[in-house]
């Protein structure tokens, strides 16, 4: 399949909700809420505006489904960067006047590298994550890992390295870079 071309289900389901039919938004909200969540939760710590910032995430969906090009990746990787946007438009909206310029910048690109991070993991095939899992979490050396996984020494090192690998892009993309104007809600990729 071509690059440039998307998933059949993102087509489809882009064509649904431009048709108005609620059934897909409900589709949608089970197939990513909880992405949506942990994204704005890991941004703004908060339980109650990350449930905020889903509710606006699907309304902004639902309101604007064309919004998504399927030529710039994915239904779930733009449902992540619409997420991201809000949650770090709502941390600059409520750090506003509680510290100098250079603090608040801080924390929005800690909360976008951590937010990263968390889109990573999610996104690896289950393979890597349940490697990096029983490393991370358990505290399992690569032959502790290769045992509980049943797999090779080899193939335990080099699932954790290319786990660690694609965990270390979470810093490497200036947010400049991530934050495209116009493709997401208002406020999104706007300049600082």
């Amino acid at each position: 399949m071509p690059k440039d071309v998307p998933p059949r289900w993102d087509r489809r389901m882009q064509q649904r909700l431009a048709r108005g039919e609620a059934a897909a938004l409900g589709e949608l909200y089970d197939r990513f809420a909880s992405l949506v969540h942990s994204l704005a939760h890991r941004v703004l710590g908060d339980e109650t505006d990350a449930d905020r910032i889903t509710r606006e995430v699907f309304g902004y969906i639902w309101e604007n489904p064309d919004a998504y090009d399927p030529k710039q990746g994915s239904m779930r990787s733009w449902v992540a960067r619409v997420t991201q946007g809000q949650a770090v438009a709502r941390l600059r909206q409520s750090e506003v006047g509680r510290g100098s310029r250079e603090e608040l910048e801080q924390k929005v690109r800690s909360a976008n590298a951590a937010a990263r991070a968390d889109y990573i993991v999610t996104s690896m095939p289950a393979p890597l994550r349940a490697a990096l899992e029983l490393a991370y979490f358990k505290r399992r050396d690569y032959r502790q890992a290769a045992a509980d996984l049943r797999i090779s020494e080899d193939e335990a090192r080099r699932r954790l390295r290319l786990g660690l690998q694609l965990l270390s892009t979470a810093n490497a993309l200036p947010q400049e870079d991530t934050a495209r104007p116009g493709y997401g809600p208002p406020g999104y990729g706007t300049p600082r």
